[in-house]
């Protein structure tokens, strides 16, 4: 079934690793674990739905479990880059809505939150936990639909940087509305992630 986003919710969007949203696209990811870019005090929340802009660098694939490697060359795809290397302009496959936002409070435990995403924990302690230690990490349960038509958009400056969110130029007038499919999780089975995430590190 297909259904729309309604206008008046904006576009805010949350950067993200490309093999990260296909992995949320494809049922094998439901997590994100979030601290916050360099340029910001800490992670805000704030929306409760958003879509989701991809991202890629080299790094990415040592931060990714073996078995999941084959969503990397899935997720560079959606991140053309100029000749100078620097990125030029992405497709947004996906909306996110959240289910549920759970403070990291026993980090030491994070390695139980593996079947729930695709990198590897050590990769999750040194890139989320490690860095600004003294900044809380949140886990956030996500429900992904996927976007019907996907969104072609240029890469703006104001969208560069190592930051969460970007708030995208395009207006609803000009896409229409945003066309999105039925959750790829079921949301009691999303409930259920919740109830795990919370037991093992809240």
């Amino acid at each position: 079934m297909t259904s729309a986003i309604p206008p008046d919710d904006g576009l805010p969007a949350l950067k993200e690793w490309g093999a990260a949203i296909a992995a949320l696209l494809a049922g094998r990811q439901t997590v994100l674990l979030r601290k916050g870019g360099i340029g910001e005090k800490r992670f805000t929340l704030g929306r409760s739905r958003f879509l989701l802009y991809p991202t890629v660098a080299h790094s990415h694939a040592e931060s990714t479990r073996a078995d999941h490697h084959d969503l990397l060359a899935v997720g560079a795809r959606d991140v053309r880059l100029a000749p100078d290397g620097a990125p030029a302009a992405v497709t947004v496959r996906a909306v996110a809505e959240v289910t549920a936002a759970i403070a990291v409070a026993r980090p030491d435990d994070v390695a139980a939150l593996e079947p729930f995403h695709v990198w590897t924990t050590d990769s999750v302690r040194r890139n989320r936990i490690d860095f600004r230690p003294r900044h809380q990490l949140t886990a956030i349960v996500l429900s992904v639909r996927p976007i019907t038509t996907p969104i072609e958009l240029p890469v703006l400056p104001e969208y560069g940087g190592c930051r969460s969110w970007v708030d995208l130029r395009t207006g609803w007038d000009t896409l229409g509305g945003v066309p999105v499919g039925d959750p790829v999780v079921e949301p009691s089975a999303l409930q259920r992630i919740a109830d795990d995430v919370r037991s093992a590190v809240g």
